[in-house]
């Protein structure tokens, strides 16, 4: 981290409000676009993000250096998406430990789609999964995170992470497929 930042970070602790502002202006942008995967939806991104915000900066002493602030930021960003998503929907469904079946690492990377398939394709196959793959889906193959930092982000094991994953990405393909004619199967 450079030591600009890391002046900036100090003054926010300090609670130093032009600080702040310019520490928001740096990072607003980029955690909007995050909110905005998850919620689909403007204006509820926008609170989503000013939470996020409010909470990071009342929070600010727990802050480490650990990893860049942009990266702390941006998990308490996805957090407090996956926050309104679970109160606006109905809770996600656990799985029991003996559901789950555990993923052939094989398999996991040996998935994919024909070269037709547009992003906007695969963003409205995303949408139609349902909830508990979504957000595996979204924190794995978009937002970056690892099986265990998913884990925690959700509340659930990581063979858990793993095997949602891997059904998401086998409804994906289905939803993805094309038959000769050209239509989506």
């Amino acid at each position: 981290m450079n030591t600009l930042r890391v002046h900036i970070i100090e003054k926010c602790k300090r609670n130093d409000r032009k600080a702040q502002m310019q520490l928001y202006k740096q990072y607003c942008d980029g955690m909007y676009v995050v909110a905005l995967r998850f919620v689909n939806d403007t204006m509820e991104a926008e609170d989503i993000v000013q939470e996020a915000f409010i909470k990071a900066f009342m929070k600010l002493d727990q802050y480490r250096a650990e990893v860049s602030f942009g990266a702390w930021l941006k998990r308490i960003v996805v957090n407090r998406c996956i926050d309104v998503l679970k109160s606006k929907h109905q809770r996600m469904i656990e799985l029991e430990e003996h559901h789950l079946n555990v993923v052939d690492a094989v398999y996991e990377d040996s998935w994919q789609v024909d070269d037709t398939v547009t992003i906007e394709d695969v963003k409205m196959a995303i949408e139609q999964l349902p909830e508990k793959y979504k957000y595996v889906v979204m924190l794995y193959l978009i937002e970056g995170y690892d099986h265990n930092e998913i884990s925690e982000i959700l509340n659930i094991t990581e063979i858990a992470s793993r095997t949602q994953l891997s059904r998401a990405k086998q409804k994906l393909q289905t939803l993805l497929k094309v038959n000769r004619n050209g239509t989506r199967s």
